[in-house]
């Protein structure tokens, strides 16, 4: 095989290996039935149950995720072995490298690598119970994750300075530059 036909496989591992741990991400969150309670894309979400649970569906299919890196390693080293070296080398680095990005600030820095934690369910719930207390910024506070804050819609209070990250819904931009952003940024805020 020549040169370049090698490195052309090499890249379509790494294509590849770097799409199947995101497939949970991509699949289950875009669906249709679980986006009828939010707004479309990209106005703000009310902070609710139903954002709070999706943070943490978001964060479950972060943990499938990394089990679905076992697809491309374990793919390329049999690859590597028994096939085609070029195209597991591909899925071999391409898998090795996500699933050390998303463990290893797990592991030794005590952060997590993904936008979707518990710590920040844990954070819009401490709000939503704020705000139905006598603590609350004004007297009808409505609670909104807007692309920069939560905020309060009435009284224009920022209640949490966190980013919004990508919450799975589907893009105004269309599927495709959904993913894309998706797969780039890895859910991440951009702003």
């Amino acid at each position: 095989m020549g040169f370049f036909a090698s490195l052309g496989l090499i890249f379509v591992g790494l294509f590849i290996g770097q799409i199947i741990p995101r497939v949970p991400q991509i699949i289950l969150t875009r669906m249709k039935s679980v986006n009828q309670q939010f707004p479309e894309h990209p106005r703000a979400i009310p902070v609710d149950a139903h954002l709070i649970a999706r943070v943490l569906h978001l964060q479950l299919a972060r943990r499938l995720g990394v089990l679905f890196t076992s697809f491309p390693i374990g793919f390329g080293i049999m690859m590597l072995t028994y096939g085609q070296p070029a195209l597991g080398m591909g899925l071999f680095l391409a898998g090795g490298w996500t699933l050390l990005s998303w463990v290893l600030p797990m592991r030794i820095f005590t952060t997590s690598s993904s936008p979707w934690t518990r710590k920040v369910a844990e954070e819009l719930q401490i709000e939503i119970n704020r705000s139905e207390s006598e603590d609350s910024c004004c007297s009808s506070p409505s609670l909104y994750w807007e692309l920069t804050a939560v905020r309060c819609i009435s009284c224009r209070e920022i209640i949490i300075q966190k980013s919004r990250p990508d919450l799975g819904r589907p893009r105004s931009d269309g599927k495709i530059m959904g993913f894309l952003r998706l797969w780039i940024t890895d859910g991440e805020p951009i702003v």
